[in-house]
């Protein structure tokens, strides 16, 4: 077994000694270097090979034993417990169309996967902690992407054939593996979808607040919707400017622009669908029980979970972009 397996400290590296040895267990293990059954190398063998205390490789030990993938026999040693791949899910941040994402995504998995979740909140200096923590413990990364210039330099360190970027083609190269969704023209063609019910409304009003990380392709397609329809228009920027006007269409990217919305229309009396309307950004599953029905533009997030979890399944490129669809309810 010892043929097959060796473990070789970075004495240079900043990961400390006990953290190389866990990453090259997790790495042998999940590339099946490691099997089922196999017995690991002794605690003595490794502190006389590489240098180490036996502090330090029992720190390593337990703490592969702690996330089930060895166990030990005593006075035999240790050996590999369990098949078991981890893989990590970084998200930007967790809403409700985000978790149909996460479940769709662990439900297609095998059983022998575990998944570990992060979320980067759209900063870049917690989003290179997470990777830079992150290299050598697991055998694929799933990785959602946000707007910095930083983000595609640090995922260098991640191999190509181990990484999946998701959700938005932002700073990615044309070697990466991904599952997106697109934000411009598949939107306009999804309001297309509605035309008939935006031109029941004197206006159509995008709302794009501050706090927002929306895509602005957004806005252009937007823009570029309402000018080859003959629809007049206009974009908002400034919560202060949002007051509910009767016989106005309103699109938003914002959930928390959705519930200032039914607020209104219950002071002002408008009926959604009728009075006013409203498109909201992602389904969620609430969205068809809100008032009668929100209606909304949106990619398919069980689909975009169902390619990720293909992408750790199967040794195999993947570049897919999930069709972004108008579903209509009563609040258009």
């Amino acid at each position: 077994m010892e043929k097959k397996f060796t473990f070789k400290i970075n004495h240079d590296s900043d990961i400390p000694k006990y953290q190389q040895l866990v990453n090259s267990i997790n790495n042998a293990i999940a590339e099946n270097i490691l099997g089922k059954g196999e017995q690991l190398p002794s605690v003595n063998s490794i502190c006389q090979k590489n240098q180490l205390s036996r502090d330090t490789v029992f720190k390593a030990y337990s703490i592969l034993k702690e996330q089930k993938l060895i166990d030990s026999v005593p006075n035999k040693g240790y050996f590999v417990a369990g098949e078991t791949r981890k893989v990590l899910l970084v998200l930007d941040t967790f809403k409700a169309y985000k978790e149909v994402l996460y479940h769709s995504f662990v439900d297609n998995l095998a059983e022998n996967i575990i998944v570990d979740v992060q979320f980067h909140h759209y900063n870049i200096d917690n989003f290179k902690n997470i990777i830079n923590n992150s290299i050598g413990k697991y055998y694929k990364y799933v990785v959602m992407n946000f707007d910095d210039k930083e983000v595609a330099s640090t995922l260098t360190s991640i191999s190509n054939e181990k990484l999946l970027l998701i959700d938005w083609n932002i700073h990615s190269k044309s070697k990466n593996n991904f599952v997106f969704q697109d934000f411009g023209k598949a939107f306009y063609d999804a309001l297309k979808q509605g035309e008939n019910l935006f031109k029941k409304y004197e206006q159509v009003i995008f709302i794009y607040p501050p706090f927002t990380y929306h895509p602005k392709e957004t806005l252009e397609y937007f823009k570029k919707f309402c000018s080859d329809f003959n629809l007049k228009h206009k974009i908002i920027y400034k919560l202060n400017d949002f007051y509910l006007q009767k016989n106005t269409a309103y699109i938003s990217v914002s959930d928390r622009i959705l519930g200032m919305f039914l607020e209104q229309c219950r002071e002002k009396n408008f009926e959604p669908g009728k009075d006013i309307g409203f498109l909201s950004y992602n389904e969620t599953p609430m969205k068809k029980f809100i008032y009668k029905g929100i209606s909304v533009v949106t990619t398919d997030f069980n689909q975009l979970g169902i390619k990720a979890a293909e992408f750790v399944s199967k040794d195999e490129p993947m570049k897919i972009y999930i069709p972004t669809n108008l579903i209509k309810r009563e609040s258009l």
